[in-house]
């Protein structure tokens, strides 16, 4: 039988896959808050966000991401990953904790800037130290530090490292952003 085929009847791999989960992912229209902060230096936004006066952004619902704490160019976010993270081989995938280290380095560049200043990745440069593995029974939280090694008016550069609930490193990164405006 070639993969175009359908399985025969009884022949259905998928009847050995396991029960088949389901996750709702819900999220406010984020350009109300985008417009919002254009109003507020970086720092009062993520502020914001932190107290509950502007929704979180999407991406933050779909990975579970929170921000703990921001202050002038430095900020804390935890991710609680689930299953529906998982990479084929069952660990937590590496795209996400790029993203946890993306969004650690730019949003603490972005603790930076004034009112009306934007900003955007330019580049990041990940270094996985060890794996991320969910323990059924226990925590998961991931820890992400952001910190600006130097700020700029048109480029400006983070570091970020994440942490696994034992306070192990996972995984570093260094990031250039864009600043705008």
């Amino acid at each position: 039988m070639s993969s175009s085929e359908p399985a025969a009847a009884g022949n259905d791999p998928a009847q050995h896959w396991g029960d088949q989960r389901h996750k709702t992912v819900t999220w406010y229209d984020p350009a109300p808050s985008a417009a919002l902060g254009l109003t507020m230096s970086g720092l009062e936004f993520l502020r914001a966000m932190m107290d509950g006066t502007v929704p979180p952004p999407p991406i933050s619902q779909v990975f579970d991401f929170r921000p703990v704490s921001a202050d002038v160019g430095d900020v804390v976010f935890t991710c609680e990953p689930d299953e529906s993270a998982y990479n084929p081989i069952g660990l937590v995938h590496g795209g996400l904790v790029c993203t946890l280290l993306d969004t650690a380095a730019a949003c603490a560049v972005h603790t930076t800037l004034a009112a009306g200043t934007a900003y955007t990745s330019l580049e990041i440069k990940v270094n996985y130290v060890r794996p991320v593995q969910i323990v059924p029974s226990g925590t998961n939280t991931l820890t992400a530090h952001g910190w600006v090694t130097r700020p700029g008016r048109r480029a400006a550069f983070a570091e970020a490292d994440v942490r696994d609930a034992a306070g192990r490193v996972v995984a570093t990164a260094s990031s250039t952003c864009l600043v705008m405006g």
